[in-house]
């Protein structure tokens, strides 16, 4: 095949460090925003941004030019900046957590995703994170020490 094509759906989940309530309601549309930039500049664009005051999940295209790594390292460096302004927060100790987790998507599962991320606020009034976590590391079937994994 003379040429690659790839379509990988990531829903991506990361948290403020120690999970400290730091995107006030009132910032969160504008960071979503903000970080759907970083995304589309990386030519891996976001189907739906969201979360809550203490993390986000985003549901992306990852572009075959980049490493997951690479995309999170980006979204969350230019991201933290942008929230220590003004125009962010204006929280000056504003930071991510240092990890992340990225589940990969099926295209039958878009919509499913999709509802999940819109609905975030609803869905932490019964849940912890700490509690979403680990019922998406079971779903997914990834392996996880609790020692290593909350920070």
């Amino acid at each position: 095949m003379p040429q690659s094509l790839v379509k990988n759906l990531i829903h991506l989940i990361y948290s403020t460090k120690h999970r400290t309530p730091w995107i006030p309601k009132d910032v969160q549309e504008r960071l979503w925003a903000y970080q759907a930039g970083i995304f589309q500049k990386m030519e891996n664009p976001a189907l739906i941004i969201g979360g809550v005051e203490d993390h986000v999940h985003a549901l992306f295209l990852l572009s075959k030019n980049y490493a997951l790594k690479d995309v999170v390292e980006e979204v969350k460096k230019g991201s933290s900046k942008w929230m220590k302004t003004g125009e962010g927060s204006g929280n000056h100790l504003f930071t991510w957590q240092g990890g992340y987790a990225g589940f990969s998507v099926s295209e039958s599962n878009v919509e499913v995703v999709k509802k999940y991320i819109q609905n975030q606020a609803e869905h932490h009034r019964k849940m912890s994170f700490q509690d979403e976590m680990r019922l998406l590391f079971r779903k997914h079937g990834v392996e996880f020490d609790e020692r290593y994994v909350w920070d």
